[in-house]
């Protein structure tokens, strides 16, 4: 129970952070081109808030239901009448605190969603609404919100290269080398081989630009084979190219395979297999590394599987129930528990371009994810709030934190771009049709795509949560 609270406390937190920013950026550059804010709020607030404050009356309401009605009703501010001119100011705006944590809002005044339809703007248009700026100023409103989410995950990943550096393994400590792509393996690279140097000098895992130079035609990299050959490749012309084309990644880590825990109630649990575990073979494949260890998982499912555990230096053989999905009940052991680490460290002139850097390529790499979520497997392993509650460690440690805020950070900002009715991305996408056609959708348009989008995201949040209700309880 404990570990659930602290899991779900440090989610709530990243939450917080995460829609705050998010729906500031809308609210600011919705304050800049001069158009009014009738309400900004963390988390939604059907029937009633938790807080709300109202600057131009200087009330703030506890558990109200309306703008009168309220459990206490508290005086923190003198009252100001509406300026004579007319013209929007934050005091316009009531800030609220709602009580479903499913996101948040900011209700911009003659814009059309989820706090109101086409017939609440049936009024002639005020010149401090959105629907009276022009396409270029709405369009920019609307990307605020993504924007923001998305410097916010650089700025994070700034302040933990600043304060905490990096932990990274050197090439020559990977006991187990590397995984390389088909066409470097037409380059001479073996699978398993360890990287030595390049070009004459040991290879720094500190630097970033390794993964490029290696690949540059006439780079000659020198790797041990087999545990004992030295050998070196001279890297040809056409790789590069090649490598570009594939689009993908070329080489990647080869990580042993140790148990960090046993779930209860699994096959591994159910054959003693413990912390600290190297499971080295499965039926008759060996599996130094999980290359090996997942398709031989993969063929053995839905049996009894005979695997070769090491544990303190003494081979045992365990019997292992494997389930229909390939699984057996363990937490891998990550890389930096099991490889020599380095330590990096980073002034904070070289912290704002790794910043940026880990910012992109943590968009890359979800976005290049995404397809499998059009597999069968991938709708499967959808998750909702458990899911990204399991993200966080056991106990509050702040580098964890951060570090998932800010990749939840890029997720949000980039699933907000999805042109979606009801997302940001779907809003955008009217605007750039209305940008490249000079025709404005009617309200009443963007009324019903918005409810359709609404409804299809409720499905896609149930079905995510019922995802994880069926792994925790029947699976």
């Amino acid at each position: 129970m404990e570990t659930f609270l602290f899991k779900a406390l440090q989610l709530i937190v990243a939450l917080i952070i995460l829609v705050t920013v998010h729906e500031f950026g809308h609210y600011l550059f919705a304050r800049i081109f001069g158009i009014k804010v009738n309400r900004f709020y963390l988390f939604f607030n059907p029937k009633f808030s938790i807080l709300k404050y109202n600057p131009r009356t200087g009330k703030l309401l506890l558990f109200s239901k309306d703008d009168s009605s309220a459990w206490r009703t508290f005086t923190v501010g003198k009252e100001h009448p509406a300026d004579a001119d007319a013209k929007p100011s934050w005091r316009d705006t009531i800030y609220g605190l709602g009580w479903l944590p499913l996101g948040g809002y900011c209700d911009i005044a003659g814009m059309v969603d989820e706090t109101k339809s086409s017939a609440d703007l049936a009024a002639k248009a005020q010149p401090w609404e959105f629907r009276s700026k022009g396409p270029i100023k709405r369009l920019l409103v609307m990307v605020a919100g993504v924007l923001f989410n998305f410097i916010l995950a650089i700025v994070i990943y700034i302040g933990i290269a600043f304060h905490w550096g990096e932990r990274v393994v050197p090439f020559d400590a990977m006991t187990e080398g590397m995984d390389f792509s088909e066409t470097m393996h037409r380059a001479g690279f073996h699978d398993g081989d360890i990287l030595l140097s390049l070009n004459g000098e040991r290879i720094d895992a500190k630097d970033g630009s390794v993964s490029w130079d290696l690949v540059q035609p006439g780079s000659v990299v020198e790797v041990l084979r087999n545990r004992t050959d030295t050998v070196k490749i001279t890297v040809s012309g056409d790789v590069l190219k090649q490598l570009a084309a594939d689009n993908q990644g070329y080489m990647s880590i080869r990580v042993p395979v140790y148990v960090d825990a046993v779930v209860s109630g699994e096959g591994a649990a159910a054959a003693g297999l413990m912390e600290g575990d190297r499971i080295v073979k499965v039926q008759s494949d060996t599996t130094p590394t999980l290359s090996e260890f997942f398709p031989a998982l993969a063929k053995a499912k839905s049996t009894e599987a005979q695997m070769l555990i090491v544990r303190n230096g003494a081979v045992i053989a365990r019997s292992v129930a494997v389930n229909d999905n390939g699984k057996i009940g363990i937490q891998l052991r990550q890389p930096d528990k099991i490889f020599t680490i380095e330590e990096v460290r980073y002034n904070i002139f070289s912290a704002i371009p790794r910043g940026i850097e880990r910012g992109v390529e943590q968009l890359t790499s979800y976005v290049s994810s995404l397809k499998l979520i059009f597999t069968k497997e991938g709708a499967t392993s959808v998750g909702g709030f458990g899911t990204l509650g399991s993200l966080f460690p056991k106990s509050w440690d702040w580098y964890s934190f951060w570090q998932i805020t800010a990749l939840l950070s890029v997720i949000l900002a980039f699933m907000n771009i999805i042109p979606i009715p009801a997302l940001d991305g779907g809003y955008i996408l009217f605007l750039l049709v209305e940008i490249v056609t000079r025709r404005k959708p009617s309200d009443k348009f963007i009324e019903i795509a918005n409810t359709i989008g609404m409804g299809f995201l409720f499905l896609l949040l149930i079905y995510a949560n019922a995802n994880d209700i069926y792994r925790l309880f029947i699976k």
